[in-house]
């Protein structure tokens, strides 16, 4: 079970329950039992061998109290040496053994968390912020990934270390046992006191975060509108608050850490303290050599590094915890499922597309879309065109299936879009270009493509020649770290994805808005061309692009103001007829 944290800006993706962070952590180490079973008990070895060096220690405090010769040294020295030999050895194989099981835990963690972030539906990414999922994929994380790496085996070599020794203090005398475990409930209230507000403590921590990283980008992203507006010191502010906070959560976590250890110094001056005074007293009445006692007190000394450690780790054991219960509560997310459908037969591969009467509001009261009825018939390109905000991309969005509509329905061919659906596809003007060959980023779209069918897609978008031009022709590594492409280039390359995924209807986002006026023309023929015996819906930038469209859809407000031809919409001299007349204005008095 998992629980949505909510901000009054965004819906942040799930957070699991620790009783399902538990349950889910059980899940990834149950089918690697076996090695978690060997690393155990290799470690169980290393730390009784080790155990043996007080004793050994002690024996040699007894044979200088009894003035005994020097040759009699010499056995417990050397098996000083060997115990630290074997431990060393044996420590080594185990922490390798530990590590090894926690690496394939992360590993599987990781996957399982790619693959569903992957999955997630748009519109809940979009609700969510990328800062909360960015937050995820970096901090929570690599949080958990220095956990399993450094704290978790030092953690089980302390929690073995710990039971032994005081095993081993009831085994010299029982009552070394007793005076030892007089240091037991400070460290426990403290242990119990610090995951009491330390787990809440980072969950608020990792959540302040994520909004902190939310209005980074936020207002980086939009630093051009944000400078138009004059909207610098709004965004500063927002950007000095959410920091704010985060440092403010970050130091009031320094803050309990060092109240942690001032309370552990006090346990561990108490049970030394107890040890040693029983020392004292058993050795005065005859009951343990002067060697034994001197044995308990270095036992109870040798604590301190483990009980310390164990409890240290607390901070990255709740700090990693809360990191993975976030990890697990976007595994646990639902997803659509979405069944392969064959395509009806009655349209012959190319569907006919019917909207009726869809309204769409992100937020309740605020409609974006109302009453919306379009019908795009098979193989006909029809573009959208209206003001910023008028809701095109909405509708757009709806259509592919990434945006469920809040009321009305949409119908592609018989059946409902669904996001991740091969019937219809999306181009948008924001085109990622994957670092790698090209030739992989192209096979994206289908991974069993030919070498000659990659050709023939760049060729048909116009891109075969410079991107045979390339270092290393189609082989070249494009993307981060490789053969940057422009914006002109990129965006070919998503029209290429496009041929080669062969959707029957496709829907392109202002596809051609990042080409700049030099490309522009190039592009829009090469979407001409990606977009041939399809049903097309294209929320055209350019008016260029509605002019050759077979028919044009204005909207304005959420509802569709006029539709038509081309000639027919100037004909009528209506809202489409003034937006061709800005544009082409605009485009006049720009040219020099």
């Amino acid at each position: 079970m998992t629980t949505a944290p909510r901000s009054p800006e965004r819906e942040l993706l799930p957070t699991a329950t620790p009783a399902r962070t538990r349950a889910a952590l059980r899940e990834l180490v149950r089918p690697h039992r076996a090695l978690a079973a060997a690393g155990a008990l290799v470690m169980v070895a290393a730390t009784a061998v080790g155990l043996l060096t007080q004793p050994l220690l002690g024996h040699i405090v007894d044979l200088g109290t009894e003035r005994k010769a020097a040759d009699a040294l010499t056995l417990p020295v050397v098996l000083l040496v060997l115990v630290a030999v074997a431990q060393g050895v044996a420590t080594a194989l185990g922490m390798s053994l530990v590590s090894r099981l926690g690496e394939t835990v992360l590993a599987e963690l990781r996957e399982r968390f790619v693959e569903r972030a992957l999955s997630l539906p748009l519109d809940r990414l979009e609700r969510a912020g990328s800062g909360d999922l960015n937050a995820r994929v970096t901090r929570d994380v690599s949080r958990v990934a220095d956990a399993i790496r450094t704290a978790l085996p030092e953690l089980v070599r302390s929690g073995l270390s710990i039971v032994l020794t005081l095993a081993a203090l009831a085994v010299l005398d029982r009552r070394f046992l007793l005076a030892a475990l007089l240091a037991v409930p400070v460290q426990a209230y403290t242990a119990r006191w610090y995951v009491r507000n330390a787990g809440p403590l980072y969950a608020t921590e990792r959540i302040a975060t994520g909004a902190q990283q939310q209005q980074l980008l936020d207002t980086i992203g939009g630093a051009a509108t944000v400078r138009a507006y004059r909207a610098e010191d709004a965004h500063t502010a927002r950007v000095t608050e959410r920091s704010k906070a985060a440092v403010d959560l970050t130091l009031r976590g320094v803050q309990l850490v060092l109240r942690f250890y001032s309370r552990l110094h006090v346990a561990e001056y108490t049970g030394l303290a107890a040890v040693l005074v029983t020392g004292f007293l058993l050795v005065r009445g005859g009951s343990v050599s002067i060697g034994t006692a001197t044995a308990a007190a270095l036992y109870f000394h040798s604590l301190f590094g483990p009980v310390n450690t164990a409890l240290v780790l607390l901070d990255d054991a709740q700090s990693a915890t809360a990191g993975l219960a976030r990890l697990v509560g976007v595994v646990d997310e639902p997803v659509p499922v979405v069944a392969e459908r064959e395509r009806p037969a009655d349209f012959a591969g190319v569907p006919t597309v019917t909207v009726e009467g869809v309204g769409h509001a992100y937020v309740p009261g605020r409609s974006v879309l109302s009453d919306v009825d379009l019908v795009l018939r098979p193989k006909e390109k029809v573009a959208l065109v209206g003001a910023s905000g008028a809701g095109k991309t909405t509708l757009a969005k709806i259509v592919v299936g990434i945006h469920r509509p809040s009321s009305g329905r949409v119908d592609v061919g018989g059946t409902e879009p669904a996001e991740g659906a091969r019937t219809v596809a999306l181009v948008t003007q924001e085109v990622h270009v994957f670092s790698g060959p090209l030739t992989e980023d192209l096979r994206l779209a289908r991974p069993d493509a030919t070498d000659e069918e990659l050709r023939d897609a760049l060729r048909r978008v116009g891109a075969l020649g410079w991107a045979e031009a390339l270092p290393e022709g189609l082989d070249t590594v494009v993307g981060e770290g490789g053969h940057r492409l422009t914006a002109d280039r990129a965006q070919q390359l998503a029209l290429a994805r496009l041929v080669l995924a062969d959707p029957p209807v496709a829907v392109l986002d202002e596809a051609t808005a990042e080409a700049g006026s030099a490309g522009a023309g190039r592009l829009e023929e090469a979407a001409e061309r990606a977009l041939e015996g399809r049903t097309a819906l294209v929320v055209a930038h350019r008016l260029s692009q509605a002019a050759s469209a077979d028919r044009v859809v204005v909207m304005e407000d959420g509802r569709i103001a006029e539709s038509g031809t081309h000639d027919e919409l100037l004909a009528a001299g209506g809202p489409y007829a003034a937006l061709w007349r800005a544009w082409a204005e605009n485009r006049s008095s720009a040219r020099p």
